[in-house]
């Protein structure tokens, strides 16, 4: 996949989720239902192309040991969300209203271990990865100061408000647009270093 393409839609399917989620929460309870199933899955659509983010960035960043790991932790994050977003999307098809969600919710999380890695823990590895690879690349210079600034901003403004997540997205946007420019200059430059690198000559 072109990862011009996913630094577009993750933060777009991002935005996506969050508007859905606002008008979800409209009548005073979000899910079950259209809304609750469809949002979750923008969301899951979004984190797919976070992975291809990830690891162009970790290209960009040179492939060092330190954009691997933090590649590597985005990978496992992205693995617990989509985990937890696709545990609310069957347990929304499993309930006639919100108070049966709650009470099934309830039932997994007490289960050991879920709510730590799945819901806890799990997820930081995600935000952990999105801010350090970014950041890597500005002090490499890779993008400009302003860069992870607009990405921490978007972490940050759905911790204080989840209802200020398309907000977060459009700071996400503005930032990983940099990064497709990026991206796409770096691609173009490895080609013409391909054509123009002479032949090795044939041993005589």
């Amino acid at each position: 996949m072109n990862p011009r393409i996913a630094f577009v839609a993750a933060p777009v399917l991002t935005f996506t989720y969050g508007v859905i989620r606002i008008l979800d929460g409209l009548d005073g309870s979000r899910g079950p239902g259209l809304a609750w199933t469809t949002g979750h899955l923008a969301f899951i659509g979004a984190l797919a192309f976070f992975a291809v983010a990830f690891h162009e960035m970790r290209r960009l960043a040179g492939g060092g040991r330190s954009a691997t790991g933090l590649a590597s932790a985005g990978y496992v994050g992205i693995a617990t969300l989509i985990a937890q977003f696709t545990i609310d999307i069957v347990l929304g098809f499993r309930s006639a209203d919100h108070a049966a969600m709650g009470v099934l919710f309830d039932q997994v999380q007490a289960v050991p271990g879920v709510q730590q890695v799945i819901y806890d823990f799990g997820p930081l590895l995600f935000f952990v990865a999105q801010i350090g690879l970014v950041l890597q690349l500005a002090i490499q210079r890779r993008v400009k100061a302003w860069t992870p600034v607009l990405v921490v901003a978007d972490v940050l403004v759905p911790f204080a408000e989840k209802d200020l997540m398309p907000l977060g997205a459009a700071f996400l946007l503005i930032s990983f647009l940099a990064l497709a420019r990026v991206s796409r200059a770096s691609r173009l430059a490895d080609g013409r270093h391909r054509v123009v690198e002479p032949a090795v000559p044939a041993s005589v």
